[in-house]
C-alpha cells in the first residue's frame, strides 16, 4: 500500500502536470495557428530546457550508466522531439478539443495495454473501472469529431493518436529506467536538442527556412515561457515525480484531466463552444482519474506497482 504522504504528492503532481500539459495544448494550437511553426516551437520547447538543465546533465551524462539503452530511447522518443513534432503539427489540421480527447485522453488506456501485453500487469477491478470511465469519455467526445467541421482534421487526430500511443511509451520506460523525475528532464531534453540539429539541416536542404525570429516579440517570449520552461521543464518534471510515486498506470490515469484543461481553455481563450456532451465527457474522465489514481478514500488497499 502507498503511504498517505506518497499518494497525496504523487496527486499533487499528477494533477500539475495535467494542469500544465492541457494549458500547452491550447497554447500551442494558439501558435501554429498563427505566428509561430512547429519547427520553431520546437527548438524553443527542448533547447531552453537543456541549456537550463546542462548542468545536471554534465553529472549525468548522456548515457547514465545502469539504464538499458532501449528504456532510455523509449524515455527519449515518447516525451521528446518525435512526440513534440508530432503533437505539435498536429493543430495544425485539428482543433484543441481533439487534441485533448485523443492524446491525453487516450495516453491512459495505451499504457494500461502496453503494461499488460509486456508484464502482463492486469490493472485491478478499481482501476479497470477508472479506465473504463476515461474509455467513455473519449468516447463521448470522440463522437463529435467527425461533425466538428474542421476539413481535413483526420490528419491531425492520426497525429495526436500517435503521440498517445509515444507518451504511454514514456510513461513505462521512465518507470522501469530508475531515473529521477529531472535526471529524465536532463536526458529528454539534451537528446531532442542533439536530434534537433540534423533535423533542422534536412529542412534546410528541402529549403525550408526557420522563422523564429520573425515573429512578433511578445508571442515569441510567451511561447519561450510555455514551452521552454513550463512545459519542456516544469511539466515534464510533474510528470515523471507522479510516475516516481505512483507507478506508471496511475500517473498516466492523470492525463485523463488534461481534457479538461484544453476544453475550458479552448472556449475561454479560443473561442471554441462547450456543449453538454463536452460536460459529461469532462466528468467522466475525472471520475476515471480518481478511480484509476486510487484517490477515492475507502477504496481498499492501493497496491504498489
Amino acid at each position: 500500500m502507498l503511504h498517505p504522504s506518497r499518494l497525496a504528492a504523487g496527486m499533487l503532481a499528477g494533477v500539475a502536470a495535467a494542469l500544465v500539459g492541457g494549458a500547452w495544448q491550447v497554447v500551442t494550437r494558439q501558435s501554429t495557428t498563427t505566428t509561430i511553426a512547429p519547427p520553431d516551437l520546437a527548438i524553443l520547447r527542448y533547447g531552453i530546457a537543456a541549456l537550463v538543465l546542462l548542468p545536471l546533465l554534465l553529472r549525468t551524462g548522456l548515457l547514465p550508466r545502469g539504464v538499458p539503452r532501449r528504456l532510455l530511447a523509449g524515455t527519449v522518443i515518447g516525451a521528446g522531439l518525435p512526440f513534440g513534432l508530432i503533437a505539435m503539427t498536429g493543430t495544425m489540421f485539428a482543433p484543441t478539443a481533439h487534441m485533448g480527447v485523443l492524446m491525453a485522453g487516450a495516453s491512459p488506456l495505451f499504457a494500461a495495454v502496453f503494461a499488460w501485453v509486456l508484464w502482463r500487469e492486469r490493472p485491478d477491478r478499481w482501476r479497470t473501472l477508472g479506465l473504463a470511465c476515461m474509455a467513455l469519455g473519449v468516447a463521448l467526445l470522440g463522437s463529435k469529431l467527425g461533425t466538428a467541421g474542421h476539413a481535413g482534421a483526420w490528419r491531425g487526430d492520426l497525429m495526436f493518436l500517435l503521440a498517445a500511443a509515444l507518451w504511454a511509451g514514456f510513461t513505462l520506460s521512465f518507470r522501469q529506467s530508475g531515473l529521477g523525475a529531472w535526471q529524465g528532464a536532463a536526458l529528454v531534453n539534451a537528446w531532442s536538442t542533439l536530434l534537433l540539429l540534423p533535423w533542422l539541416g534536412w529542412l534546410g536542404w528541402r529549403g525550408s527556412e526557420i522563422h523564429l525570429f520573425d515573429a512578433p516579440v511578445r508571442d515569441l517570449l510567451w511561447q519561450a515561457l510555455w514551452q521552454g520552461v513550463l512545459a519542456g521543464l516544469l511539466g515534464l518534471w510533474f510528470f515523471a515525480a507522479a510516475i516516481a510515486r505512483l507507478g506508471a498506470a496511475r500517473a498516466a490515469a492523470f492525463g485523463a484531466l488534461a481534457p479538461v484543461v484544453s476544453a475550458l481553455g479552448g472556449w475561454w481563450w479560443l473561442g471554441d463552444r462547450l456543449t453538454a456532451v463536452d460536460a459529461l465527457a469532462v466528468a467522466s474522465a475525472v471520475l476515471g482519474v480518481a478511480l484509476a489514481s486510487g484517490g477515492i478514500p475507502g477504496r481498499g488497499d492501493v497496491p504498489r506497482q
